[in-house]
């Protein structure tokens, strides 16, 4: 599993080589980093920074791209090449994971193989942010750390976003120009049956579909990303954009959340009983308003589908009802979370309750 990262990074091999602050070139600085299952641990290896000509010429090959191999070239388009591929081939969708607070990086991939594991269609790409995780400070002051923590990671985040639709477009386009060549080849002086066969074999191709979930205080540091300067995060990057049990406040959300583009759906997944949200209400700062993923009032962003999750079985006081116990007991859920992950509309299977613009099981 590859993970993005601005946190600080050394050269242990395990998981103890991301830090708990920020990368001390600048919070905005990114890494990427191959995270493997080892016994009951991790393995950890940074990504090539620098690729050399000869791989820059395979990656135009294999992937039918035109890169200047003088150029300097990263190996983050070495990754993004391989899970595109892997995406394409298996027919699965690429989720990308940003956490919420208190999470170390152990946390962070347990999370992510679980989404892995209850989603099998699912590639998760975590984002993982310098969050306390239980260090030396507690409760509120450990909240409010993590706060300006994310605040801090806005950029990063931002850039990272950016990264992933600067890749996005070059592989898509890549794939249409092949498609395109071959449809060509096979009637070249007949535009229409050409078209016609290139929508057919677009169609089949099944272009890979690109997902963000942000769960948590995740939301908050998404919701930063659109105060950073060349904003990425306002563009046309995910099919859907999943903010569940979002730790922002509720109030004026449209300014933010209106401003997400994408090519399917922003889905607002909120529980009114999660006793996490409760709790950051009852913490101090930016006066503790309603949350956003607790709240069923002034859910009026004209982009977004609220879900209540609310009265769903099993569900209870849960805050992260993606995974665990809730979508074991609870199939619809399950259903429900499967469908956003992986690019599609989920509405159709629920019931829309017209008094507070939310969708319901």
């Amino acid at each position: 599993m590859y993970v993005i990262t601005n946190r600080a990074l050394s050269k242990d091999t395990n998981i103890d080589a991301f830090g708990k602050n920020p990368n001390p070139q600048g919070p905005n600085e990114l890494r990427l980093v191959r995270v493997k299952r080892s016994g009951k641990g991790w393995s950890v290896s940074q990504v090539t920074d620098k690729l050399s000509p000869a791989t820059v010429k395979k990656l135009n090959t294999n992937h039918g791209l035109k890169l200047d191999t003088r150029q300097d070239w990263h190996g983050s388009l070495q990754v993004a090449c391989e899970l595109f591929e892997e995406a394409r081939t298996q027919r699965k969708s690429i989720l990308f994971f940003v956490h919420g607070y208190n999470n170390d990086v152990d946390d962070v991939m347990h999370a992510a193989h679980a989404i892995e594991a209850y989603y099998d269609d699912v590639i998760v790409v975590p984002f993982t942010w310098p969050a306390n995780g239980g260090g030396v400070i507690s409760g509120s002051a450990s909240y409010l750390s993590d706060k300006g923590d994310a605040r801090a990671s806005a950029g990063a985040l931002n850039r990272a976003i950016g990264k992933i639709h600067e890749f996005h477009l070059l592989l898509t386009a890549a794939m249409r120009d092949k498609l395109n060549k071959q449809a060509t080849k096979r009637h070249p002086d007949n535009p229409t049956e050409a078209g016609a066969l290139y929508a057919k074999l677009l169609a089949k191709e099944c272009p890979v579909k690109i997902n963000l979930l942000c769960h948590s205080m995740g939301n908050y540091l998404f919701k930063h990303t659109f105060a950073t300067s060349h904003n990425a995060t306002s563009k046309l990057v995910f099919d859907n954009v999943c903010l569940v049990a979002a730790d922002a406040n509720n109030e004026n959300h449209a300014q933010w959340v209106g401003k997400v583009d994408v090519r399917n759906r922003v889905y607002v997944v909120i529980n009114e009983d999660d006793f996490a949200l409760k709790a950051s209400r009852m913490k101090p700062g930016d006066e503790q308003k309603a949350r956003l993923g607790h709240y069923t009032k002034q859910l009026n962003s004209p982009n977004a589908h609220y879900i209540d999750l609310t009265d769903a079985a099993h569900i209870g006081n849960a805050h992260t009802y993606f995974k665990g116990e809730v979508v074991e007991k609870n199939q619809a859920i399950r259903a429900l979370f499967k469908g956003m992950f992986m690019g599609e509309s989920v509405e159709h299977i629920m019931t829309y309750r017209n008094d507070n613009n939310t969708y319901v099981l």
